[in-house]
Order: C-alpha cells, then structure tokens, then sequence
C-alpha cells in the first residue's frame, strides 16, 4: 500500500485533525484517510432531497420584495 508524508501542516490544521481523530477515536493516519476519501469521492445528490429544499428556500424568499433601489440602497449602506 503506498504511503505518504505531509510536510509543513500549520499547527491548527493538525491540531483541528487531531481533535477530530479523538472525537471518533481514530488515530490521525486513519482521520487523515476518511477526510481525503470524503473530500475525493464523489458524492451522490439525491434529487427529490435537493428540490424539496429547492422549494422550501423558494417559498421563504417568496414575499422578499427586492427591486433595483432596494439592491442599490443596501449596497452603499453604512459606506457615507
């Protein structure tokens, strides 16, 4: 199995990983793997999931009245 080092890891990044290693009580090597394996492998979407969600954010913003002055207005907010 081929092997890796990782040099020059900023001290939070290895201390964040190593805190997360100890919160799922594994050691940093195997932390190390499932992180690069979620970050890697391709996950798959599951599509009613995300139009329901969609849908649901749709009817929040529903009553938003947002128009050009209103946009125009928030942008330049606080920078008099």
């Amino acid at each position: 199995m081929p092997a890796i080092t990782v040099k020059n890891i900023p001290d939070v990044l290895y201390s964040q990983l190593k805190q997360s290693a100890e919160a799922h009580h594994r050691s940093i090597n195997s932390e190390l793997i499932v992180c690069l394996e979620k970050a890697l492998t391709p996950q798959r979407v599951d599509k009613e999931q995300l139009l329901t969600s969609a849908r649901a954010m749709r009817n929040k913003l529903a009553n938003l009245k947002a128009n050009d002055e209103a946009l125009a207005s928030a942008k330049t907010e606080g920078r008099e």
